[in-house]
């Protein structure tokens, strides 16, 4: 099948990281540059003897990153996660050529950003976080920014980038991060926070004096928890302008993000 050039890459996967069963990490090397900012995304493909499967994908890496990582999702009914899931290392897929997307942090307004996401939602907030974390080190972090995350997984090793934002977080005053499990007779060995991720919003707005005056909100990852988030946080006040949204899965009459 003949792609236009001036629309895709080719682009290779370099690093693979199996998370869980279902759960896994790539990083693709795209034949030339490829700009984004964080909280945006890629759409990548496959091709099969039939045609062309695209999904487009929340990226996890910054922009100061020279190869583009993902986190993936394996939707054993779905038309292209079973096709990445037998890629490895060497192969190639499809990347189209411009990121798109406006999930991204808003530093214009607030400088509070709550952030509640599952599983693979976590992919634009580890963009966010890595991104800033760099500028800190270049003494380029926005003055007065502070980010706290919510993270909800069925068990913990869902958590393909605890150990990486648990690291940040204990070095750096501007993230606070609590993972949650929602399972725990599945995972007996998990000492954190349990319960839905949508449960938690009331709980960490008031423990970290969180207000819609200085906040905005960021959801992502599962539609049913960014429909009842965004429930509680009409009630709590914050207004639908001051709330951002990015939906996996596929939600009736929604258009997906990745599945």
């Amino acid at each position: 099948m003949d792609l236009a050039k001036e629309k895709f890459y080719r682009a290779r996967i370099v690093w693979r990281k199996d998370i869980a069963a279902d759960l896994w990490s790539i990083r693709v090397q795209p034949p030339a540059e490829f700009r984004f900012l964080p909280g945006q995304y890629a759409t990548l493909g496959v091709l099969t003897a039939d045609k062309h499967i695209e999904r487009p994908y929340s990226i996890v890496s910054s922009p100061y990153e020279s190869e583009l990582e993902f986190f993936l999702e394996l939707v054993p009914s779905g038309e292209l996660t079973p096709a990445l899931h037998g890629l490895g290392v060497g192969d190639e897929l499809t990347m189209r050529k411009l990121a798109k997307g406006r999930f991204t942090l808003d530093r214009e307004v607030r400088r509070n950003h709550l952030l509640v996401c599952t599983v693979t939602g976590v992919a634009p907030f580890i963009s966010y976080i890595r991104t800033l974390y760099r500028d800190a080190q270049e003494n380029r972090f926005p003055e007065g920014h502070r980010l706290y995350l919510l993270e909800g997984a069925s068990r913990s090793w869902e958590f393909g980038y605890g150990e990486e934002l648990r690291r940040i977080a204990d070095e750096v005053s501007w993230l606070k991060y609590v993972p949650t499990v929602s399972r725990p007779w599945e995972d007996r060995n998990w000492t954190g926070e349990v319960g839905r991720v949508d449960d938690l919003i009331r709980k960490y707005t008031h423990l970290w004096e969180l207000a819609p005056a200085t906040t905005s909100t960021y959801l992502c990852g599962h539609p049913k928890m960014i429909e009842n988030g965004h429930g509680i946080l009409l009630r709590g006040g914050w207004t639908k302008e001051q709330m951002k949204e990015e939906i996996y899965f596929v939600p009736k009459a929604r258009v997906p993000v990745s599945t």
